[in-house]
């Protein structure tokens, strides 16, 4: 394998703990060490309890609960959370649970500077970047800002026992999805590629354990260190197509985001398999597999994960589409984004079938 002569990487000022019970152990300490003394807890509609748990453990250091966290981070969502932390007179917020509620805290840290600490409850991997997203009439708009990027990352395996299985395994995929854009992104490094092929191997260990036994503490704590690797990737590097088309999808069409990354990236990874060879070579180590592609599309479906976006509530009307919007737009790709190029790539994951590199 030939070395990358050339290559830039920086580190992101984040703290990580990573702690069976430090959802409720580790996360006052954080606050106290970054000197905030009230902080506004934001999650959605499910990690109530959880929340509230934090939301006791700060005790004093608690100004509310804002439950207002929802898929894609709608603006108008952001916009009462800025409310809500303003009314609190907050000096910092907590966000508990998966990519919508660490989304919606991100957005009031992009609005009001405020420090941000991050206790995940899925695979999302959103803790460890500085990438912000906000949706507003049907577009779903991103931007990376220093001020997002979470101070401090709790990591509590505990946490995702609750996590339903088909969420773990989607969840899951989706972290895989980060690892594997970043192999093939133009400002990849040797470090995250390392850290990229670990991540999917770890993930890739775990997601089937998990289906045999969805309280394996051992396998929920592998899986939540490979998200951080995949979430790592995610922070250091520029997404390519497979994120773009995602973005779309879920924006303008309100496709659910786990579920969407995981059927689309077979399809993806099939497409640009002919300008990534090296991506491909890391892939096949990782997943164990000749054909990566067909690998992760096979361990979707042993795991009972949806296989076509038409599940997933998208018509073939809409193919079209969302292949112009995605298209519409310049980003990083190892291979020319065309219309026709994504709608091949929709078309497929609309359908469902076997993934091919041909």
């Amino acid at each position: 394998m030939t070395f990358q002569e050339e290559f830039t990487y920086e580190t992101r000022p984040v703290r990580v703990v990573f702690r069976p019970g430090g959802a409720v152990t580790a996360t006052p300490d954080e606050a106290a060490r970054l000197g905030l003394r009230r902080l506004l807890v934001v999650c959605g509609s499910r990690g109530g309890p959880v929340a509230r748990a934090v939301a006791d453990a700060l005790g004093d250091r608690c100004a509310g609960l804002h439950a207002g966290a929802r898929m894609h981070v709608p603006v108008e969502d952001a916009d009462r959370a800025v409310e809500a932390v303003r009314a609190a007179g907050a000096d910092g917020c907590v966000a508990v649970g998966g990519g919508s509620a660490i989304g919606l805290g991100k957005a009031i840290a992009l609005r009001t500077g405020l420090p941000l600490i991050a206790v995940p409850s899925t695979y999302s991997g959103s803790e460890m970047t500085p990438v912000w997203g906000l949706t507003e009439h049907g577009s779903k708009r991103t931007g990376r800002d220093p001020a997002v990027q979470p101070r401090s990352v709790v990591y509590d395996p505990r946490l995702t026992l609750s996590l339903p299985l088909p969420l773990t395994v989607t969840s899951g995929i989706n972290a895989l999805a980060h690892a594997v854009e970043a192999l093939y992104a133009p400002d990849a490094s040797p470090l995250v590629s390392v850290m990229a092929e670990e991540g999917v191997r770890a993930m890739a260990e775990a997601l089937p354990l998990l289906a045999a036994d969805p309280e394996d503490l051992d396998a929920r704590s592998r899986a939540l260190y490979a998200a951080w690797l995949c979430g790592a990737c995610l922070g250091a590097t520029t997404m390519g197509l497979h994120h773009k088309l995602c973005h779309v999808l879920g924006g303008t069409y309100g496709l659910p985001h786990a579920e969407t990354h995981t059927v689309v990236l077979p399809y993806v990874l099939a497409h640009n398999a002919p300008a990534a060879p090296q991506a491909l070579t890391v892939l096949r180590r990782a997943l164990g597999a000749d054909d990566a592609p067909r690998a992760l599309w096979d361990l979707a479906g042993r795991l009972g994960a949806p296989r076509s976006l038409a599940e997933l509530g998208l018509t073939e009307a809409d193919v079209t589409p969302a292949a112009t919007r995605a298209a519409g737009e310049p980003y990083a790709n190892p291979r020319e984004v065309t219309a026709e190029g994504a709608r091949g790539v929709l078309l497929a994951a609309y359908e469902g079938r076997p993934p091919s590199t041909a």
